[in-house]
């Protein structure tokens, strides 16, 4: 099992860096989906691996920075559903 915890927080680690990599050479938007999902993905691995280690505050951090994308990604689902509704009502109206 502890094998497959370090590989999850590497992978999620390698994720995380790739995330910033692109945004910051200009290839990935910050404000885009494919970005927050990487961001999200990332902190709940290398959550899960901090707390499997006991590192808790590396853990606490990690379940902070999970807890503002899930956030994050619920304002997306809600202005994918908003947009949604007013193309709707366009097309009936």
């Amino acid at each position: 099992m502890s094998t497959f915890i370090t590989i999850i927080g590497t992978a999620g680690a390698v994720v995380l860096l790739l995330a910033y990599a692109m945004v910051s050479s200009g290839r990935m938007s910050g404000e885009g989906l494919p970005y927050q999902l990487l961001n999200f993905g990332g902190a709940v691995t290398l959550m899960v691996n901090s707390a499997y280690h006991s590192a808790w505050p590396s853990a606490i951090l990690n379940l902070v920075w999970s807890g503002i994308g899930v956030w994050t990604l619920g304002r997306f689902v809600a202005r994918r559903a908003a947009g949604r509704r007013s193309a709707d009502s366009a097309a009936i109206g």
